[in-house]
């Protein structure tokens, strides 16, 4: 296998068994995902069943899953280390499984009863069933916090009613974890509910959402919701706490798009650092002897081991269960920022055949964008961030 350098700081970081664990995640990324990117990207297809079954024997949709419900038994650092190893090469492969499990298991993990855990655990941790968490709505964003989605009580439970869209595996998703409003009246923060809903119940419709030209080759749907019927025991959560599921969720989410974000910019210091040594102009010489191209890469190498040396401390703070949503959010902005605006001066040095598809850049610039909206906008999450900076400003989104 070619070597990274990231490897070199992930061995200073992690322990023995972290480290095999990333180690074996990176060679199948080399052997099955490497390889194969090119033609999915050219055939415009999603990432294959084929490619998803072996990211399932592999236990990658299991694992921070408990054993005793068939899963690895990891825990949210691993998920992180897998970002790392399958967004090298293509972000929409790393994903696939990383939205599975950190948008789909993990609230179930998190907020689940025993009766839903039992039930669905199993088939999540083995790959055979995927939920997909529908958040985004049409006209929500960063006020994810009071959904247009509205579930209205009924005799017979509730009926959701709305449409959710940018839910990441919708066409694979077996059931849609859907935030609601229940209560417009109640206090900000109480408002939501979420729903196990199954994405084959009467009145729930996917459909792929088209020209998108970041992450083709993961699924991202718009479900509708029309008049579906939704019961006690689809209830996530208690009543009124969608807004603490959803918290919840995405700030273990915001890790994993700071991974998927560091994989990229792994994969251009690799890229560049082997191109500009044997790219030669003038003399016959190579164009990594200029010094504005030392720059690049060495600023490139500078973010990679800063950010991971961060990433890896912060995902011991959320296992401690002491990381803040302040936290969660710098990292993903810092991350994501400093790896798209890098990639940009990676594919000057580089200049025209940074645009072809083979090379590899273009793929990880077009990707990066994601990291920087994605789990919420950066702009928005700066406003967020700056709240412990200006305790006094009490109108600061909350």
């Amino acid at each position: 296998m070619a070597s990274r350098r990231i490897d070199t700081y992930l061995q200073d970081l992690l322990g023995e068994d972290r480290y095999d664990f990333y180690s074996a995640v990176r060679d199948f990324s080399d052997d099955a995902i490497g390889p194969k990117i090119l033609e999915w990207e050219r055939s415009h297809c999603h990432i294959p069943d084929e490619a998803i079954a072996q990211m399932a024997e592999l236990g990658l949709f299991g694992i921070p899953v408990p054993e005793e419900f068939g899963g690895q038994g990891g825990d949210h650092l691993d998920l992180v280390l897998m970002g790392l190893a399958l967004g090298y090469h293509s972000q929409s492969a790393a994903i696939t499984p990383g939205a599975a499990v950190s948008l789909g298991i993990k609230p179930l993990l998190l907020c689940g009863n025993e009766s839903q855990k039992r039930e669905h655990l199993p088939d999540l941790a083995a790959g055979k069933r995927m939920f997909v968490f529908g958040l985004s709505e049409p006209g929500r964003g960063s006020d994810a916090a009071n959904p247009e989605v509205t579930a209205a009580k009924g005799d017979a439970g509730w009926i959701l009613k709305g449409e959710k869209c940018w839910s990441t595996n919708a066409e694979w998703a077996s059931h849609v974890v859907v935030h609601a409003m229940t209560d417009p009246d109640a206090p900000n923060g109480q408002r939501s509910t979420c729903f196990i809903v199954p994405m084959d119940r009467e009145g729930v419709h996917y459909q792929e959402m088209a020209g998108k030209k970041a992450w083709e080759q993961s699924s991202t749907g718009s479900i509708m919701f029309d008049n579906v019927l939704v019961h006690e025991e689809d209830l996530l959560g208690e009543l009124g706490g969608g807004f603490k599921v959803m918290v919840t969720t995405l700030n273990g989410g915001r890790l994993f798009v700071a991974a998927l974000a560091l994989g990229s910019l792994a994969f251009a210091l690799d890229r560049c650092s082997k191109y500009v040594q044997e790219r030669t102009q003038f003399n016959d010489q190579a164009i990594g002897r200029f010094q504005r191209v030392q720059d690049v890469i060495l600023d490139m190498d500078m973010a990679l081991e800063k950010n991971l040396t961060w990433l890896i401390h912060l995902c011991e703070l959320y296992l401690a269960g002491n990381l803040s949503r302040e936290q969660a959010a710098k990292i993903k902005i810092s991350c994501s920022n400093e790896a798209s605006d890098l990639l940009v001066k990676a594919m000057e040095i580089c200049g025209g055949v940074a645009c072809l598809d083979e090379f590899g850049l273009i793929r990880h610039h077009n990707d990066l964008f994601v990291t920087r909206v994605g789990e919420g906008s950066n702009l928005a999450l700066k406003t967020l961030a700056t709240r412990p900076l200006l305790p006094e400003i009490r109108n600061i989104l909350q």
